[in-house]
């Protein structure tokens, strides 16, 4: 923070504070409107704005006639008014005896420093929000999936420098000439969001002001769907600084050639031009260099260029493995369904999954397994050819291996789909209409002839899922007592036979040939009718009407269950495998070929080449950003790698990373906020966990709580943000 002046003052117990006002303004010399008074008891922060209470009687933690209270010309945020000079005043509570307290000032790190005692922290006071004595403590609220910018703008508003920029006077610095900026308001916007979030004694903020002048100059970011947080820190970064380029005019700088000169003079030459066009508080803290090195792979030819950057985005090592769920189901009525998780091949086919799957059950030489995806309680598509890619399954995918006998000429697969009846409400209230449930069943039949098959065959493979012993089962079905009807609603299926005939049918299922979607237009099949069944494929599918008395006979919410392929927590534990920030930082800077489309023009050969490229660290920043690129796209698939990356805490030290020497202490690191990412792509949930004072604390949403040291770093970990150590 910047050295303010201070003077220390004594005061009565029985003052109004619209005297101190008065008195505050006339010693300073400034307009009334910029002072502002609140009351350290030890427990509570209170303000006094232009208000006419007594102070206090008794302030605890403090002799009962000792009050201690400071008056700011200029701070964090009092409201909307924003004072052009910084200066404190500290007063000192006096008694008849003529004992006084310590003088104060609140600190940026939310202590309060005090001329008889070093540091005093208010911690003593907390509530579901954060700590009510503590500056910088105060949470966002999220207006609608906006946990990804809320993340992001926590770990600014803890960043030192960046804060005592906005705290003070940088609305002289706007550039409104700018036509790559946007007019200041994306720079006012944000001051005014940082200056309430460093009011004391506020309730979690609501940025809907900074949203709302966000999505004007990024509609990207309009409306409320999940974004990813590091994309918001980049665009929110770039109009800062175009709001506050100090350059007015850009020139144009025409660039010598780099050939045989030494680095040092080049990397510099190449850092006056970067500075003569792009002049920020932004470039002052987040901008470093960049040397890259292209080899032509014909000629050998070398070219060196020095180019700047905001931030580190480090590729995270990705395993080539994936892991999924599949349930197992027996097609003879023998086992009931049960998760199964195969590890395959990210790049895999059906195959491989066939395979892993048959491995883990063990099975036999005269079986075989249908593994089909289902959507919608019936089977969307079946993997049943071997070459097709794993990549379209996706996490959320719900799968299914049927356990079957190896195919005959004569025997048909045949697909059970099951519809209920259930009341509709509303405008139709009192009707009842078919609704599908479940997960389809499937069995092999060979020579079918009758109805009676069908009936024998569905029973069979109903048995894992029956509620009662099988005798009491027995029991039932053979009691002549009357079932609930089959109702022939304008939203139920009807066939084109009697089947308004057999509304009162003593029945617990009724069969019909359907589609392959569970929509039925076939006949109905009747125990002891002969069955003639046309098909253009080895498959037939079924429908099955269940009638209310026989769904209390089986567990149907067993038979609806499906895990999905992969299911993400909200949780993110540290593997037993791990790998380290410093591995993060050797692959990315690691010698490698162009792509085909990104081949380089070569000068000596001219014809573009597929040149290999060497990034190295040239110059550093004082704030170092760390996007580690957790998430990962290809044509079929989006991916997050759940990846735990040990990242140092207290001191990331980069010497051997930089291509030439600056000084050690120059190198060395220390973490001071995260943006942390939990659950799969497209969804989940961002958090911020920030040092402040003396220990960590997480940010989520409007909650702020105090964490473990040993719990800030997880797999969730997305964006570190870094602060040079200095020595002095």
């Amino acid at each position: 923070m910047q050295q303010t002046d201070s003077l220390v003052v004594k005061i009565s117990l029985m003052d109004n504070p619209i005297q101190l006002y008065k008195s505050a303004y006339q010693i300073f010399d400034v307009q009334s409107n910029l002072v502002c008074i609140w009351d350290f008891s030890g427990q509570m922060t209170q303000f006094f704005e232009r208000g006419g209470a007594l102070f206090p009687n008794g302030c605890p933690g403090q002799a009962p006639e000792e009050v201690l209270l400071e008056l700011q010309v200029y701070g964090p945020s009092f409201g909307n008014n924003a004072g052009e000079k910084k200066t404190e005043i500290a007063m000192q509570g006096s008694s008849s005896s003529g004992d006084s307290c310590g003088s104060c000032s609140i600190k940026m790190d939310g202590t309060v420093q005090s001329s008889s005692s070093p540091f005093l922290s208010l911690q003593s006071c907390t509530h579901r929000y954060g700590e009510t004595g503590v500056l910088g403590l105060t949470g966002l609220l999220n207006l609608g999936n906006t946990c990804f910018m809320n993340s992001a703008i926590q770990c600014l508003a803890h960043t030192p420098k960046l804060i005592d920029y906005f705290l003070g006077d940088f609305k002289k610095e706007i550039n409104y000439e700018n036509p790559l900026g946007m007019n200041g308001e994306l720079a006012l916007s944000f001051g005014d969001l940082l200056r309430k979030l460093w009011a004391p004694g506020r309730m979690p903020v609501a940025p809907r002001l900074f949203k709302s002048t966000l999505e004007n100059f990024a509609p990207q970011f309009c409306g409320y769907n999940q974004h990813d947080s590091q994309e918001f820190l980049a665009f929110l970064l770039d109009g800062l600084h175009e709001d506050l380029n100090r350059v007015k005019h850009k020139p144009y700088i025409q660039l010598n050639d780099t050939e045989g000169r030494p680095d040092v003079k080049v990397a510099d030459e190449h850092w006056e031009i970067q500075l003569a066009r792009n002049d920020s508080i932004i470039v002052d803290l987040y901008h470093g260099q960049f040397r890259s090195t292209l080899v032509c792979p014909i000629c050998k030819r070398v070219s060196v260029t020095f180019d700047p950057f905001m931030y580190l985005s480090l590729p995270l090592p990705s395993t080539t493995m994936r892991t999924m769920t599949v349930t197992l189901l027996s097609t003879d009525g023998s086992m009931p369904p049960s998760p199964l998780t195969v590890t395959v091949p990210k790049s895999g086919r059906c195959k491989d999954l066939i395979q892993a799957l048959g491995t883990a059950v063990s099975l036999q030489d005269d079986e075989t397994l249908f593994v089909a995806e289902v959507y919608n309680h019936c089977i969307l598509h079946s993997l049943e050819v071997p070459s097709d890619s794993l990549a379209l399954i996706r996490d959320c995918d719900y799968l299914v291996a049927y356990r079957l006998p190896k195919e005959s000429e004569s025997s048909l697969l045949v697909v059970f789909m099951h519809q209920r009846c259930e009341r509709q409400f509303g405008f139709r209230m009192g009707r009842r209409s078919w609704s599908p449930f479940g997960i389809p069943l499937v069995a092999r039949i060979p020579n079918i002839s009758d109805g009676s098959q069908i009936h024998d065959t569905f029973k069979k493979l109903l048995r894992p899922f029956l509620n009662m012993d099988e005798d009491d089962y027995d029991d039932i079905e053979n009691s002549d007592s009357e079932l609930e009807s089959f109702p022939n609603s304008d939203n139920s299926w009807s066939s084109d036979d009697e089947m308004g005939d057999d509304l009162h049918v003593p029945s617990d299922f009724q069969f019909h040939i359907t589609d392959e979607r569970g929509m039925l237009r076939g006949r109905r099949i009747k125990v002891g009718k002969v069955l003639d069944v046309s098909v253009a494929s080895n498959k037939v599918y079924v429908l099955v009407s269940w009638s209310k008395p026989v769904l209390r006979r089986y567990d149907t919410c067993r038979l609806s269950l499906l895990p999905e392929v992969f299911k993400h927590v909200f949780a993110a534990m540290k593997p037993q495998e791990s790998v380290s920030l410093y591995k993060c930082l050797e692959g990315f800077l690691k010698e490698e070929p162009l792509g085909p489309e990104d081949m380089w023009y070569c000068p000596s050969c001219k014809e573009h080449r597929q040149a290999s490229k060497k990034l190295d660290l040239w110059r550093l920043p004082e704030i170092l950003v760390v996007h580690l690129k957790r998430f990962s796209y290809s044509r079929f698939l989006k991916n997050k790698l759940e990846t735990y990356v040990d990242f140092p805490l207290e001191e990331l030290d980069l010497t051997g990373f930089l291509a030439h020497e600056s000084g050690p202490r120059l190198n060395r690191y220390r973490l001071y906020a995260l943006s942390n990412h939990y659950g799969s792509m497209g969804g989940g949930h961002y958090t911020a966990t920030v040092y402040h004072g003396k220990g960590w604390y997480e940010f989520n949403d409007s909650f702020v709580e105090l964490v473990r040291e040993e719990d800030v770093k997880t797999s969730a970990a997305y964006v570190l943000f870094y602060r040079r150590i200095s020595d002095t």
